[in-house]
């Protein structure tokens, strides 16, 4: 069964060699997600919050090109350069997903691509 890409406008092209998204039978991978704005390619201004809702935005729209919304997403991964941020990104997580929401795990990490304060992907099954 081959992979097939996903691609949107509404959402960064990617910064290397990988696809927004990759859909292989009737799962969705999305990629990991940091907070460029995708007219610019450059990261937004802002605290964690304003970062973590882009890249929630980002991850929203890659999702809704592959047929798929975030209430579909099964799994998440989110990583922060720093782990006392954890409640404000818990918050603005809130405002994109409702009950029951994915399993997740965060993870801290030393550094992001283009010095992003926060990255997220998923993966989701389409209906």
């Amino acid at each position: 069964m081959p992979r097939q890409p996903v691609h949107t406008d509404r959402a960064p092209a990617a910064i290397g060699p990988y696809s927004q998204a990759v859909q292989r039978g009737g799962m969705v991978f999305l990629s990991g997600q940091i907070p460029l704005d995708p007219s610019s390619g450059l990261i937004v201004e802002g605290d964690i919050e304003v970062q973590a809702r882009r890249a929630f935005d980002n991850l929203r729209a890659v999702c809704e090109a592959a047929g798929g919304t975030l209430d579909d997403v099964v799994r998440l991964g989110l990583y922060l350069t720093d782990l006392g941020q954890f409640a404000q990104v818990n918050q603005v997580m809130a405002e994109y997903f409702t009950a029951t929401f994915p399993a997740r795990s965060t993870i801290g990490v030393a550094e992001l691509p283009l010095d992003a304060a926060v990255e997220v992907e998923g993966m989701f099954e389409v209906q």
